[in-house]
């Protein structure tokens, strides 16, 4: 009957059980370092004043010498999760817009993986914050989750549409000295143009009446000679 030398199958199976103790604290110190280093990284968007402005009317806590605390009215708290929502659709925006450019960057190797982290940690945040916002939209009001971000979308819309108008006014009174100016000067360019071409025309007129008058000078000289050729003779 065939018998196993347990001795010599000793040796490989401790240096399977080492290799893969060693593979197991490496791969677990590894990921304790990311995951230590992905929580030190710096957030891709400021804090989020509107989040925190909601949640602490929501759960307004009682001043001191107070039992309760002040009752904050449904319609302002609707409003905070509006304007809530509202910043959400601006920040959707900031992620779809860089993540093409962050994309193509990181094919040639131009940012760090940093970097990279920070932006898909940025896309988890914000798909756990619309999620919060509809379930919290829901419990205020059934079914307005459906549309809340809707109204956002037209509030942030006609916001941007308003600062490019006040952007566009602002500029308007220096756009009008500029073009002020630049009229002017058009204007004297033109009229010594204008002047360079008039005494242009009056120096050629003078020279062509000096030349008539010489040319009718000429003949009435050469008959005079011939007369006092004549008589000589």
């Amino acid at each position: 009957m065939f018998e196993i030398d347990w001795l010599s199958l000793a040796l490989p199976f401790a240096y399977i059980t080492v290799l893969v103790g060693s593979l197991y604290t490496f791969s677990t110190i590894y990921r304790k370092r990311k995951a230590s280093q992905s929580a030190n990284l710096e957030p891709w968007f400021p804090p989020h004043l509107q989040r925190n402005i909601y949640l602490t009317l929501l759960h307004m806590e009682p001043e001191p010498g107070q039992e309760k605390a002040p009752k904050v009215p449904d319609s302002v708290i609707r409003a905070a999760l509006l304007r809530r929502a509202v910043e959400d659709i601006r920040r959707i925006i900031q992620i779809r817009t860089s993540k093409q450019a962050l994309n193509t960057l990181l094919q040639r190797g131009s940012v760090g993986e940093d970097l990279n982290q920070r932006f898909t940690r940025a896309e988890k945040e914000i798909e756990e914050e619309l999620r919060d916002v509809v379930t919290e939209a829901n419990a205020l009001a059934p079914g307005w989750g459906q549309t809340i971000f809707q109204s956002a979308n037209e509030i942030a819309a006609n916001t941007m549409l308003r600062l490019k108008l006040e952007e566009i006014e602002s500029r308007a009174e220096a756009d009008k000295e500029w073009w002020e100016k630049r009229r002017e000067t058009i204007k004297k360019d033109f009229m010594r143009e204008l002047d360079e071409e008039s005494s242009t025309k009056g120096s050629v007129k003078g020279s062509d009446d000096d030349a008539v008058l010489v040319d009718s000078g000429t003949p009435a000289s050469t008959p005079g000679g011939s007369k006092k050729k004549r008589g000589k003779k």
